[in-house]
């Protein structure tokens, strides 16, 4: 898969799509029946792959992904489990909405779990589910089931279109909740008739309101007063860390960290997805003397991930008499901060903005001279040099039985001859 969001195919206008980015002409309402103009705005979303198992109640969505041209591949497979499981892989990957269709009733439950695990890690996912005929409903018809109060806690949207004429702007609301920071997965019900029916319909995609017209982006620029706040921390700190998790990538801040880290000479240990932002290799990456920089800290920001269990639940330094470390969270979103660990600083915000913003105000602190961490730096690096060198010990250990380790060991030399 490729790591960037697919753009629109040649042609996407015709066959009623809409322009994906703001401006230019309100586009012209389409006639279709609905699983058509809910397949056109998922692909106006980015979509390419309609992962599912087959199921009546959504066969309109198959129909116009195979018979209409949209660019997206209908993918069957054989539990729904998989189905939304290769969405929300999907959209952790590509960090562009995947999409999965179910059907109703036991289709949609099948596919919690894997809405569930998007909600904590964050990835972008649209679950389409169908939902037995609204002139049937409450009469007993085939998997007669109300989805949403189900799915309400672990998605960042969920709702049922109203009629025919609401399933390009609910499909549209999904997507653009899906791919909006924080992100997440998001869900949306069809009746069974209503994808059925036809109407004329605007296809709206991202960049676009639900009529169609173009709508303007959240802000999320910089709070100015919290990243000169975070500055005068790092200006003043003498063993600083920084922690760049999985939203610095699903924000599309993997270039400002990297800047970030080089042009201040700061320690990083990555977590989730923010692993690979720092190549391997690089002086600064000490992930494995997390446990000496997390215990001897002053000063750690963390970025893109929450102040959870896997960060000691925002808690770090204060080991052997020194004082805990001063915590900054910054996150995508305010929803995110982690307020129950009272950072001393706590700000939300487009990330790699927030990064370059940060290295800007603590250069304008420091002048020509940054502030110097390289003992620290050194250290950190020594400590993760002789646990890797360790580590290496085990990749060839003869012990039996077998050290789990070993079977690493086998296999890096056979992966790093592999052409991908």
């Amino acid at each position: 898969m490729s790591h960037d969001e697919p753009a629109p195919r040649a042609g996407h206008e015709k066959a009623g799509r809409s322009p994906g980015g703001p401006g230019g002409d309100a586009p012209t309402p389409v006639e279709g029946h609905g699983g058509s103009h809910a397949t056109a705005v998922a692909a106006a979303h980015g979509v390419r792959t309609m992962f599912t198992l087959s199921g009546a109640h959504v066969f309109p969505m198959y129909d116009a992904a195979e018979k209409e041209d949209h660019g997206v591949a209908l993918l069957d497979v054989r539990h729904e489990q998989t189905a939304a499981f290769a969405a929300e892989a999907t959209g952790k990957l590509t960090r562009s909405p995947g999409l999965t269709v179910l059907t109703a009733g036991p289709g949609v439950t099948n596919g919690v779990s894997a809405l569930a695990q998007a909600s904590f890690s964050g990835a972008p996912m649209v679950v389409l589910g169908g939902r037995a005929p609204a002139d049937r409903w409450g009469t007993g018809s085939l998997q007669e089931f109300d989805h949403v109060p189900v799915v309400r806690s672990v998605t960042v949207s969920a709702e049922t279109a109203r009629d025919t004429a609401d399933i390009a702007a609910a499909t549209h609301r999904a997507f653009t909740a899906a791919r909006t920071a924080h992100r997440g997965p998001a869900f949306l019900d069809v009746h069974m008739d209503h994808f059925f029916d036809r109407c004329d319909s605007v296809r709206p995609g991202p960049g676009r309101a639900g009529d169609g017209s173009p709508a303007a982006a959240p802000d999320r620029s910089p709070d100015t007063d919290a990243v000169d706040r975070i500055a005068d921390l790092l200006v003043g700190a003498e063993r600083p860390v920084l922690v760049l998790g999985s939203d610095v990538w699903a924000d599309r801040g993997e270039d400002a960290a990297l800047r970030c880290v080089e042009s201040l000479g700061l320690p990083v240990i990555p977590n989730g997805m923010g692993r690979g932002i720092v190549p391997a290799g690089h002086r600064l990456l000490v992930t494995k003397a997390r446990g000496t920089a997390f215990g001897a800290a002053d000063v750690v920001l963390v970025v893109g991930t929450p102040l959870d269990f896997r960060l000691g639940y925002g808690v770090f330094g204060g080991k052997e008499g020194a004082t805990p470390a001063k915590v900054v969270h910054i996150a995508d979103s305010p929803g995110q901060l982690g307020h129950h660990a009272s950072p001393a600083v706590a700000t939300a915000g487009d990330l790699g903005l927030v990064l370059d913003a940060v290295v800007e105000a603590v250069q304008r602190r420091s002048g020509a001279a940054r502030p110097d961490w390289s003992t620290w730096a050194t250290t950190l690096r020594e400590k993760a040099d002789a646990t890797h060198a360790a580590d290496l010990q085990l990749l060839g250990a003869s012990a039996d039985p077998v050290h789990p380790a070993r079977i690493y060991g086998e296999l890096l030399p056979r992966l790093a001859e592999t052409p991908w």
